[in-house]
């Protein structure tokens, strides 16, 4: 089990190792661009080569790139739809270009077209993307936290997108604070057995290949989706020793997407914070 943190990457994608080192993390997740536009330069070349020098060297563990926050490969809007398969492809193949162990992207809304109407649609739209940029990059489903008429809140869900998609090149992101607002209670060792039960039979486990691990400001159950520090949140130390020490999560890269301790996002107190729950429970 590697611990690692989303970092910036302005600069370039090598400037991000450094910054992940400064942490403590031992493997990073960045965006390839601003997460908030559609626009995306490719990665330079020589950015490129930095960052594969640069991590041979850092010891580091996989990279995963975030994707865009607009995409929405459930919308009934063409032009929204074009633009998501757009910005999705150009995630996938900034991902191949630097080696990282994939993309990592919300499945989004169905715009209340009911979850069913979007299979077919999301599906190929996923396997076009996958065809148009071959290599060895993952495009990973992210579970959600279940708000309105969003996608992927239970594992049945995700399941079957993945069977509709029919690609070995598609795992699964579990976020530790989505899945606790979605209802799954990863906090107690029982209700954390069943729900990773329920996660082999609908997805199957060799799918879990990134973890992002969040604290929950909001209580079991509640849809929304709100980060908070380890430890900090409804979750707490006790419910990830549970989680960490599970048979599931050991070898899968878990990296934080929280608030941080100062005013930048995950730092040093974070990662340490993982780190010890690690060293009591075993893991890694």
């Amino acid at each position: 089990m590697l611990i690692g943190a989303h970092v910036s990457a302005a600069g370039g994608s090598n400037k991000a190792i450094a910054r992940a080192k400064e942490i403590g993390a031992e493997c990073f997740q960045i965006f390839a661009s601003s997460p908030r536009m559609w626009s995306a330069k490719p990665i330079a070349d020589a950015v490129a080569e930095k960052y594969q020098a640069e991590m041979k060297r850092s010891g580091m563990g996989p990279t995963v790139l975030h994707g865009k926050y607009l995409v929405a490969l459930g919308s009934s809007d063409p032009e929204l739809l074009a633009k998501s398969e757009v910005a999705l492809q150009a995630d996938i193949a900034a991902a191949n270009k630097l080696g990282a162990l994939g993309v990592i992207f919300h499945p989004a809304s169905h715009r209340g077209q009911g979850f069913d109407a979007i299979i077919d649609q999301f599906a190929g739209s996923v396997r076009k993307i996958l065809d148009n940029e071959p290599g060895d990059s993952l495009l990973m489903l992210e579970t959600s936290a279940g708000a309105g008429d969003h996608i992927g809140s239970s594992f049945a869900e995700l399941g079957t997108l993945i069977r509709a998609i029919g690609n070995d090149r598609v795992a699964v992101c579990l976020d530790t604070q989505h899945v606790w607002a979605a209802g799954y209670n990863i906090a107690a060792a029982d209700t954390l057995n069943a729900a990773m039960d329920e996660f082999d039979k609908e997805i199957g486990i060799d799918l879990l290949r990134s973890v992002h691990a969040n604290d929950s400001m909001r209580e079991l159950g509640s849809s929304v989706d709100r980060h908070e520090n380890i430890g900090d949140g409804l979750i707490g130390t006790a419910g990830f020793q549970t989680l960490m020490a599970h048979e599931a999560f050991k070898r899968v890269p878990f990296y934080l997407e929280v608030p941080g301790t100062g005013k930048s996002g995950p730092d040093k107190p974070n990662i340490d914070r993982l780190k010890a729950i690690r060293t009591q429970v075993g893991a890694g």
